[in-house]
């Protein structure tokens, strides 16, 4: 795989979203959606959080909320401009299932299905049932590194980490909170079902058993649920990676804000030598 340039180094510039808006409802990546493996690449977070987009935004329906997204990478997701598809797979008053594809000269890329679930508003459920672990302490602000020898690194520069404990060079389980510096999509604010997908499947990534110089450890999908959306701009990540001896991988990951846990990730994972 190719190594990282990324996007300029610290104190230049972020691009103004992962992807800029064009006509026709083409999305064009920037730099940084790039992946840790290749530069031409795109790491599977905006991606994901770009399908959450297109099914909020062209399949809403009020009073439901997307509790739970899947999402297939059908290969590698190159950095060129990207269409878009929506469709109801299975509707219903209280849950619904809905589709959207990314597609990349025509060629479908990635893959999710989301289950919309109906709300009951405020107050439907007893409150003595919402009680929920507190949260770590969000760290103060901490020099941004990456895994070893990526000094530069468009995705990971377009994020702020602050560990708790654990980072990107270090292996086994770790905690971390994350906050996108950028949009989404240019001219757009960003949801909070957006910027929890964006960090998501950084899981596998912040909890790496094997260094990344000489291994892989790939997700070729990744399955986000969420009770609640997250409020404010801090997304927690806690995270553990189990590899088998022959070569599969699986994380798991809990997802929380300032109040408390809001769901779970779970990514089954590629496991190989580098090269």
């Amino acid at each position: 795989m190719a190594a990282m340039t990324g996007i300029a180094g610290e104190g230049d510039e972020l691009p103004a979203a992962y992807y800029l808006p064009g006509p026709g409802g083409v999305f064009e990546p920037t730099v940084a959606t790039e992946s840790p493996w290749a530069t031409g690449a795109q790491h599977g977070g905006p991606p994901t959080a770009l399908l959450a987009h297109v099914l909020r935004t062209a399949l809403n329906v009020d009073g439901m909320r997307i509790a739970r997204i899947t999402n297939e990478f059908l290969g590698s997701i190159p950095r060129t401009p990207l269409t878009t598809t929506a469709s109801v797979i299975r509707d219903g008053r209280r849950v619904r299932l809905v589709e959207a594809s990314l597609l990349a000269e025509g060629k479908p890329v990635a893959i999710a299905r989301a289950w919309q679930i109906a709300t009951s508003g405020e107050g439907g459920i007893p409150a003595a049932s919402l009680a929920s672990p507190a949260a770590p302490a969000l760290p103060d602000a901490m020099p941004q590194q990456y895994f070893t020898g990526f000094r530069r690194w468009g995705y990971g520069e377009s994020v702020e980490w602050r560990w708790v404990h654990g980072s990107y060079d270090s292996a086994g389980e770790a905690l971390v909170w994350a906050r996108p510096r950028i949009p989404l999509v240019a001219g757009q604010p960003m949801h909070p079902l957006e910027r929890t997908l964006v960090v998501a499947d950084s899981a596998n990534g912040v909890s790496s058993a094997l260094s990344p110089r000489d291994w892989l450890f790939i997700p070729p999908s990744i399955t986000v649920t969420l009770h609640r959306y997250p409020e404010g701009d801090w997304v927690y990540l806690s995270a553990v990676s189990t590899l088998a001896p022959d070569g599969l991988g699986s994380t798991l990951g809990t997802l929380g804000d300032p109040a408390g846990p809001v769901g779970s990730v779970t990514q089954p994972l590629l496991v190989a030598p580098q090269g």
